[in-house]
């Protein structure tokens, strides 16, 4: 389980990487199909430099910390971000009322400049909205889930 604000990474076919409350964060999730490894990133905050200690302290807050992170680890484990598929989740807009902040919108923006970054783009998005989500990645398939309270979603990023 990857909570708020963390990332974690898996070569292990028998584990699911699985996500909750994704409101106006947004999920990154990163399979390499050949090798059976997958990552996922569950960011708040596009920019660092909204809170510079904080995104020493918790890089994986942030999308342009919480990407390389996520990247570096990936590749660590074997995974090749250049052969794998993204999937984005979340970037809701979950406050009641005119959300005049917009940050699932402005997270939504910011993971897809950040992704251009490392030459990449996602493969399924599953942003916007009013409602939270949950994401699973099955990392024997592939398969990833996307659960809202009223419909789920599957894709195959095999």
């Amino acid at each position: 389980i990857i909570g708020v604000g963390d990332e974690a990474v898996s070569s292990d076919r028998s584990n699911t990487l699985t996500t909750y409350a994704l409101g106006s964060c947004i999920a990154v999730v990163v399979y390499d199909a050949g090798r059976g490894v997958g990552g996922l990133l569950h960011f708040m905050l596009p920019e660092a430099s909204l809170s510079p200690e904080k995104a020493k302290a918790q890089p994986a807050m942030f999308v342009d910390t919480g990407l390389p992170l996520l990247l570096d680890n990936f590749a660590r484990i074997g995974g090749s971000p250049s052969r794998s598929k993204v999937l984005l989740a979340g970037g809701a807009s979950v406050l009641t009322g005119k959300d005049i902040f917009r940050i699932g919108e402005r997270n939504y923006h910011a993971v897809v400049s950040n992704l251009k970054l490392f030459g990449l783009k996602a493969h399924c998005v599953h942003v916007g909205g009013y409602s939270n989500r949950t994401v699973h990645l099955d990392l024997g398939t592939g398969k990833t889930t996307v659960k809202l309270p009223a419909e789920t979603k599957e894709y195959d990023l095999a």
